[in-house]
C-alpha cells in the first residue's frame, strides 16, 4: 500500500514493522508490531535489554498526508535493562521522548511555530495548544543538548520586559554569533548565577569580555563567576542616562520658569535628544531660534553633544584624559541632572574605558531584544515565563534541530 511505502521512507522503523493501514473516521492509522529480528533497547541508555512485559496501546500523532489525519498505534514493550539496573519502557525511535506525538510530527509544529503563533498553528493542524508547546519543548531541548557553547568568549547581558509591572527576563547573548545563550527569569544576583552556574566553570573562564549595563548585581556576580573577562558597560546604556539626565533639565526649567516657558519649549523635546543629523527641517529651524536664549536645556545639550566625542578615541590614555575635561565641564555647570550623571561616570569610570582595551557593546544586543518582543507581542503575550523562555529559544539561540529521516518542510 502507498501509506505503507511513504511511511517506511520517512520515519525511523529500525527494531519495528508495520503491521497494518486502515482508515478509521477520517484519520489513517498506522498499527506497529515489534520485528522479532531485533532485540527492544532501554528507552534511557538504547542499550539492549531483555522483554519483561508490554504497555497498553499507546497512539501517536503524525504528519498529516494530504490533509488527512495521521496516527501510529503501538502497544510498548518494557525491558529490563542492566545498564541502568532498572526496569524502563523500551526506546521507540519515532517518539518525541514520552509524548503522544512522532519526532517528525514535533518538529513540522516546531517549525510552524517559528513563524506562527503557537495558537495559529494549533488552529491550522487541528491540535491543542498544548500540543504545540509539548513539540517546541521537545525540539528546544533537543538543541540545548547538543548545542557547542566551547567557542563562546565575548558574551552581553541586558534585561527585557516580559509584562507591566516589574517582571524582567535576563537574556545572554553571544556576542560574536548574536544568538541567544540563555535566558532566566529575574534581574537579581541570583539570576545571572544561575548562567554561570548552567555554562559552567570551564566554559566560564574561556569568557574573554562581559559587555552589560551598570545594574550593580550583574557586574558583582561576573566578577565573581569570570574575574578574568573584560567587564565593559555597554556604551548604548550609558548615551540614555546622559539623555536621561539632559531631559530632566529641560523639565526643570519648565517647572522653575513656569507657563509661559512651557508654551515656549512646547514640542522641544526630541529637538535636544535627537543626535543632529536626525533633525527635520522644521525641527533645525526651531533649534536655531531656541538656542539662541541662553537656556539651561541649551548647555545640557552642548554637554551631550560634547561627550559624544568621548566615543571616538582610539586609544584608553586619550579617552581618558577627554573624560576627565568632560567630567569638569558638567561638574561646574550648574546643572543637577549633568552633575549626578557626571559622577556615575566617575564611579564606574574604570569599566567605560574599558571599551577602548575591547571594542564591544550591546548594539547586536538591542536588536535581538526587541525581536524577542516581537515574539511576545506576536502571540499577545505568554502567560508563564516558561513558556516565553522556551519560545524566545527556539526563536533566537539558532539550535541545532533533530535529525530526521525526511524533512517535511
Amino acid at each position: 500500500m502507498l501509506i505503507e511505502t511513504i511511511t517506511r521512507q520517512t520515519v525511523s522503523l529500525q527494531g519495528f514493522k508495520i503491521e497494518s493501514v486502515k482508515q478509521d473516521s477520517g484519520t489513517i492509522v498506522v498499527n506497529l508490531a515489534p520485528d522479532k529480528r531485533f532485540r527492544p533497547r532501554c528507552g534511557v541508555c538504547k542499550s539492549v535489554g531483555v522483554y519483561r512485559d508490554r504497555r497498553k496501546t499507546r497512539s501517536f500523532r503524525h504528519v498529516p498526508i494530504w490533509g488527512y489525519p495521521v496516527v501510529f498505534t503501538y502497544s510498548p514493550r518494557r525491558v529490563i535493562c542492566s545498564e541502568c539496573d532498572s526496569i524502563h519502557v523500551e526506546h521507540m525511535p519515532w517518539a518525541a521522548g514520552k509524548r503522544r506525538q512522532t519526532a517528525a510530527f514535533a518538529y513540522f509544529l516546531a517549525t510552524w511555530a517559528k513563524l506562527l503563533p503557537w495558537q495559529e498553528v494549533a488552529r491550522l493542524f487541528n491540535c491543542a495548544w498544548g500540543t504545540v508547546a509539548s513539540a517546541v519543548e521537545f525540539v528546544v531541548a533537543y538543541g540545548l543538548a547538543h548545542r557547542d557553547l566551547s567557542d563562546v568568549v565575548l558574551i552581553g547581558i541586558d534585561e527585557i520586559s516580559r509584562k507591566k509591572g516589574h517582571h524582567y527576563l535576563t537574556n545572554v547573548y553571544d556576542l560574536k554569533s548574536r544568538k541567544l545563550i540563555w535566558s532566566g527569569q529575574g534581574r537579581s544576583k541570583d539570576t545571572i548565577r544561575e548562567f554561570f552556574i548552567y555554562l559552567g566553570k570551564d566554559k566560564s573562564s574561556n569568557i574573554q569580555g562581559v559587555c552589560c549595563d551598570m545594574w550593580q548585581p550583574y557586574f558583582e556576580i561576573v566578577k565573581q563567576y569570570a574575574p578574568q573577562a573584560t567587564l565593559v558597560f555597554d556604551k548604548f546604556h550609558i548615551v540614555r542616562h546622559l539623555t536621561m539626565a539632559v531631559d530632566e533639565v529641560r523639565r526643570a526649567e519648565i517647572r522653575e520658569k513656569g507657563r509661559e516657558h512651557k508654551d515656549l519649549m512646547k514640542n522641544s523635546r526630541y529637538i535636544w535628544l535627537k543626535n543632529p543629523w536626525n533633525l527635520t527641517d522644521q525641527q533645525k529651524a526651531r533649534f536655531s531660534g531656541l538656542e539662541k536664549l541662553n537656556l539651561k536645556i541649551n548647555r545640557a545639550y552642548l554637554l551631550k553633544e560634547s561627550f559624544r566625542n568621548f566615543w571616538s578615541y582610539k586609544t584608553k590614555y586619550w579617552a581618558e584624559k577627554y573624560l576627565k575635561k568632560w567630567f569638569w565641564w558638567a561638574t561646574h555647570s550648574r546643572l543637577k541632572p549633568m552633575r549626578n550623571f557626571a559622577w556615575m561616570i566617575r564611579r564606574h569610570e574604570e569599566n567605560i574605558l574599558s571599551y577602548f582595551i575591547l571594542n564591544i557593546s550591546n548594539g547586536s544586543v538591542e536588536g535581538l531584544n526587541n525581536k524577542a518582543k516581537v515574539v511576545s507581542r506576536r502571540a499577545y503575550g505568554f502567560r508563564s515565563a516558561k513558556n516565553y523562555i522556551l519560545n524566545l529559544y527556539h526563536c533566537l539561540a539558532d539550535l541545532p534541530m533533530p535529525k530526521l529521516v525526511h524533512s517535511f518542510l
